[in-house]
């Protein structure tokens, strides 16, 4: 069986119509030129609107269906009806992951670092590159299993603890301290504030969201420690005087052998 190709099954199918239009006209321009020129119109339109359909391993170049290139390589020459489709690998820098018609390749997708994005696979003659985010990032825009776009993990502020912590996928998730209790921010938990009474202390600061209570000595014990720490200072302080007047009176004995001059 003979195999035309899909420019002769055009001219073919052209052929057919003119020969039928050609029989028709003899018939109807006689007696009807009116008829005859309407005919020609709606065969016009019929051949107008004729378009050829190739299979899905072909592209379509004018009247010619071509051989499509494989994954990783692109058209360099479309074919003829007497060659068929040239085609040249992908250089590095580009890919083409599915048989093509295009006469260049797809540029590789560039993970950039200061989007907050890196290189979970790298780019192959036949795929793009896949990021993923960079630690302590979440994306923010996912395409299949490429992440887009990403976004660094919210922080979360003095009075509030950390409720979920940031992944890959989502955001970390913040609350507020509940009252007598305080956090910094880096804390997965609120801490309760220190009880100064309970530890026989007395309250200098009270406890905020954000800050723990600080606590000092009570009054008591301070001005007991003034009152004792005084005296004994003065006590010192007089027996060096004391020491070192005796030493200064205490007359002087010179050894045995010694003259004076």
């Amino acid at each position: 069986m003979i195999k035309l190709t899909s420019s002769q099954v055009s001219v073919t199918w052209c052929l057919q119509f003119m020969n039928t239009f050609n029989l028709l006209y003899n018939m109807t321009s006689r007696r009807n030129p009116w008829t005859a020129a309407s005919l020609l119109m709606v065969i016009i339109n019929a051949l107008s609107t004729h378009s050829l359909t190739c299979p899905p391993a072909e592209y379509q170049i004018g009247s010619e269906c071509c051989p499509l290139c494989p994954p990783g390589a692109h058209v360099k020459i479309d074919c003829t009806e007497f060659r068929t489709t040239s085609c040249l690998p992908c250089i590095e820098g580009t890919y083409m992951d599915n048989p093509t018609g295009r006469t260049r390749c797809y540029s590789c997708t560039n993970c950039d670092t200061g989007s907050g994005l890196k290189v979970k696979s790298s780019c192959t003659l036949t795929s793009d590159a896949v990021c993923e985010p960079m630690e302590g990032f979440y994306c923010t825009d996912f395409k299949g299993d490429k992440c887009e776009a990403a976004q660094r993990h919210t922080s979360c502020k003095p009075g509030q603890y950390i409720q979920e912590n940031g992944t890959a996928y989502r955001d970390t998730e913040c609350s507020d301290c509940s009252d007598g209790t305080f956090s910094d921010g880096t804390l997965t938990s609120c801490q309760p504030h220190r009880q100064c009474e309970a530890e026989k202390l007395q309250l200098i600061k009270a406890g905020t969201p954000s800050d723990d209570a600080q606590c000092g000595e009570t009054t008591t014990n301070v001005a007991l420690a003034v009152g004792v720490s005084i005296p004994v200072f003065f006590l010192c302080a007089g027996l060096f005087v004391a020491f070192i007047f005796y030493k200064r009176q205490k007359p002087y004995h010179p050894a045995n052998g010694d003259n004076p001059i």
